[in-house]
């Protein structure tokens, strides 16, 4: 049974263009409706503060703090969480070198960004992503990351540590360090790390096959076909310690060649996640844009199931402008889709008939210039 996680209130303090703002909630879907620019997405944004990471506009915290604010900006919310009740509160303060991000959970300070999986998970889709498949590789393992992120939390501190690790190596190579003894050990640390987040994204990408073939046929959305590619490839059925050993065996038969690229030129940050249309069986980056938006639409809510599935709670969804480019019978589909996860979504548009369909199943709320209504 899937227990649903909503928001009861969100408060914003100076962020973005909201000077003070309160908004109450209940456990329906939230509509917000308004011009261009009026502060929609940012609504959204400040919700996806409530999850690891730099949100969705992954923006630096200085410029996300209303433009004339005296300090930095302020999130609260009250929430129906994965473990119950909880005031949650995350913003910035002034350190020597910017702006620094705190989190209180229940008023009491946390110790990482990380305990905020312990009570929702948070998911998001926007514009911004529809060039996913066209775009560069980068964008491509970003998303994957967050797939995985929102299972297991561990994954963004391996990132982290094996990007760290394989700048100390580019460094030592760049000054012609080539000493054995230190290069073996960071080579060595970027193996263990590089191997645990491939099989990270390998086992996620199995989870979601899994559960679309488990559906294949059965959705107004396209079903996609997942794969990885240029880091070990075919290699990642082997246990993890034969692939760390390959691994080392790769960065030390490559120093010379590094040295000279200036970067590392095999790891997991080399990596790219391929993605078919699979009725159609095509190449996603070949199919129209709005075959490239229905299947994204429809990865993104395999993954909202997957997460309710593993986690037995709902993620909160956030959907950007998600039904500009939808015809009414796939947006009707997908609000039937959205509902049937038992979790609460967020959804902004311009046009407030565009999500007629969702009834008295949303809470419907103009935004205009910073200000909210309805």
């Amino acid at each position: 049974m899937t227990h649903r996680v909503f928001l009861r209130e969100l408060k914003l303090t100076d962020f973005r263009n909201y000077a003070r703002v309160s908004l109450p909630l209940d456990s329906r879907h939230v509509v917000l409706t308004g011009e261009n620019g009026a502060g929609k997405t940012n609504l959204m944004e400040a919700v996806s503060f409530l999850s690891p990471g730099r949100g969705l506009r992954r923006a630096a915290l200085a410029d996300v703090a209303r433009v004339g604010a005296a300090s930095g900006f302020a999130v609260f919310a009250d929430i129906e969480g994965m473990e119950g009740d909880v005031e949650i509160g995350t913003g910035t303060e002034g350190g020597d070198e910017g702006p620094v991000r705190r989190l209180r959970i229940n008023g009491t300070s946390a110790k990482s960004v990380d305990e905020l999986t312990d009570h929702l998970r948070v998911l998001w889709l926007t514009p911004a992503m529809d060039g996913l498949f066209t775009g560069p590789s980068a964008d491509r393992r970003r998303f994957l990351d967050r797939l995985v992120l929102s299972l297991d939390p561990a994954h963004g501190r391996r990132a982290g540590d094996f990007e760290r690790a394989m700048r100390g190596r580019n460094r030592l190579l760049a000054e012609g360090r080539f000493d054995p003894a230190w290069l073996s050990g960071v080579e060595r640390q970027m193996a263990s790390l590089g191997v645990a987040m491939a099989l990270a994204r390998q086992e996620m990408l199995g989870l979601l096959t899994a559960l679309v073939d488990a559906q294949y046929l059965s959705s107004a959305f396209p079903s996609a076909s997942l794969a990885l590619s240029g880091f070990l490839d075919g290699e990642l059925v082997a246990p993890a310690i034969d692939l760390e050993d390959r691994y080392v065996a790769m960065l030390k038969e490559g120093r010379y060649r590094d040295a000279a690229a200036g970067r590392t030129l095999e790891g997991p940050h080399r990596s790219d996640l391929l993605v078919r249309h699979r009725e159609k069986d095509m190449e996603a980056e070949r199919c129209s844009t709005g075959e490239q938006k229905a299947l994204l639409v429809g990865l993104v809510l395999a993954h909202a199931r997957l997460v309710a599935n593993m986690t037995g709670h709902a993620p909160i969804l956030l959907l950007d402008e998600i039904a500009a480019h939808l015809d009414e019978g796939r947006r009707a589909a997908l609000f039937d889709r959205i509902d049937a996860l038992g979790g609460q979504a967020f959804m902004t548009g311009t046009d407030k008939s565009m999500f007629s369909a969702l009834g008295d199943r949303a809470r419907f709320v103009t935004v205009s210039d910073g200000h909210l209504s309805g």
